[in-house]
């Protein structure tokens, strides 16, 4: 290597005339790399690596990920990298990220600006923030409209977040939700906080609904709104659901089940929960942080909101929910159903669109894979099955059948031959033939009177 002087000697000698085997004598240095230096191609001040760095494998499959995504984290790139064996640390990545230009520019993210935000004190224990995240193009497998919907609740004080998917964001699904995120979080807080959800609050004036007031008093909790367009007032939650859209979201491939994303969200809040902090001087974790708070138990039993999910009968008369297939009475294959479910029990109803109840089950774990069947729905199948059966010879294919005599004339007449046509006079009465052969074989004969008359 040589330093900024003897770049500089270097360059000089040679303009002196010097040549290069001189110079490298000079410097005690070798020929090639006196050339290297003369031609630029190499930077003074830097030493030369003799061995690849450890991202340099990795360095095209950064570059495709995020040509594809520029605004992919990467923190989400570090971990996908280091499942494919990459040994180096994540500042070394960031720092290869940099260094190589590997993010491409985003002209429209330069010109968002930071905006100034107060930061709120807030005691371990006391507040739970709670939002709905709207994640675009969910898997076709998720049966969804437009969006997946994650209920997000984060803990104030330490930060640390959990989230659970569900199908709407009706009042029912809002309850079951919250239990959900709550035992995930190990208990509940002394207030929760919302921002103007409408299964929450009236939105034009903040005050909370009747039916959520039950709720609350369920779970012995006091209920915040935010004023209007005040994100930064439960900006914990807001940054929750930023890990979680950037994070997570996506990088969930399409074939991923409800169950198994599921299953994979928790287990990144969970690795997130070893997140540095450093409260009072000392350095600690968010986990750590989480753990000392003081929450409460959750209620025994939960809050007896009723979820109901329609679903569509199949040929085998089951109908799938939450990952488990539940049996209808045979005949409403194609039909759709409502699924019932209060919550706090242990049964699921399947009632039709008139409101009949066809079906009563007992609620398997969700994403179990089982299948509950009624003992009378599988012989009612079986019947019905059977029933359809024919114990009468089946068709042969090898049997010859030309053409009927009806296809013939209609054949015919698609040709457009005449309908009164002498070729085509079928002939079937050979009485009529006989007298027609007869009359014909006697030669007629005039009278003479007739003739002269005539």
């Amino acid at each position: 290597m040589l330093s900024l002087e003897g770049d500089v000697e270097a360059h000089a000698l040679r303009e002196q005339g010097w040549s290069i085997s001189a110079i490298a004598r000079h410097l005690g240095i070798n020929r090639r790399t006196v050339r290297a230096y003369l031609a630029g191609e190499r930077v003074p001040g830097q030493r030369q690596r003799s061995e690849p760095l450890v991202i340099d494998p990795f360095v095209e499959y950064c570059r495709i990920r995020l040509a594809d995504d520029p605004h992919l984290w990467a923190s989400t790139l570090f971990d996908e990298l280091v499942e494919l064996g990459f040994t180096g640390s994540y500042p070394s990545l960031t720092l290869a990220i940099r260094n190589l230009g590997l993010r491409p520019h985003c002209e429209p993210c330069q010109s968002v600006k930071g905006r100034d935000v107060a930061v709120i004190d807030h005691p371990p224990g006391v507040e739970t923030q709670w939002d709905w995240v709207e994640l675009p193009d969910p898997p076709a497998s998720w049966a969804a409209d437009r969006h997946a919907h994650l209920l997000v609740g984060a803990l104030a004080h330490s930060s640390r977040w959990r989230g659970a998917l569900a199908p709407a964001e009706d009042f029912a699904h809002v309850v079951e939700a919250i239990e959900a995120v709550s035992i995930r979080l190990g208990g509940v807080t002394q207030r929760w906080r919302f921002d103007r959800m409408a299964t929450v609050c009236h939105p034009e004036s903040g005050r909370i609904t009747a039916a959520f007031a039950g709720v609350a008093k369920h779970y012995a909790v006091a209920v915040d709104v935010c004023p209007p367009r005040r994100g930064n007032r439960k900006g914990v939650v807001e940054k929750s659901n930023h890990a979680a859209a950037q994070r997570w979201w996506r990088t969930v491939t399409d074939d991923t089940t409800i169950e198994q994303a599921q299953a994979s969200l928790d287990r990144l809040c969970v690795k997130l929960d070893g997140r540095r902090r450093r409260r009072d001087g000392q350095a600690t974790t968010v986990g750590a942080l989480a753990d000392a708070e003081p929450l409460r138990s959750l209620p025994t039993g939960s809050y007896p909101a009723e979820l109901t999910e329609h679903r569509i009968v199949t040929p085998q008369a089951l109908v799938s929910w939450r990952g488990n297939q539940y049996s209808v009475p045979p005949g409403l294959a194609g039909a759709t159903v409502t699924v019932t479910h209060r919550l706090g029990s242990d049964t699921v109803q399947l009632t039709t669109a008139s409101g009949a109840v066809v079906a009563a089950h007992r609620r398997a774990v969700d994403g179990s894979g089982a299948v509950v069947r009624d003992a009378g729905h599988v012989v009612a199948l079986e019947q019905a099955v059977l029933s359809g059966f024919s114990t009468a010879r089946p068709c042969t294919h090898k049997t010859r059948r030309p053409p009927s005599v009806a296809a013939v004339a209609e054949a015919a007449r698609l040709r457009g031959a005449p309908a009164n046509d002498p070729a085509q006079k079928v002939v079937i009465d050979l009485a009529v033939y006989a007298a027609t052969a007869a009359r014909l074989s006697v030669v007629p004969q005039h009278h003479p009177t007739e003739q002269n008359q005539e």
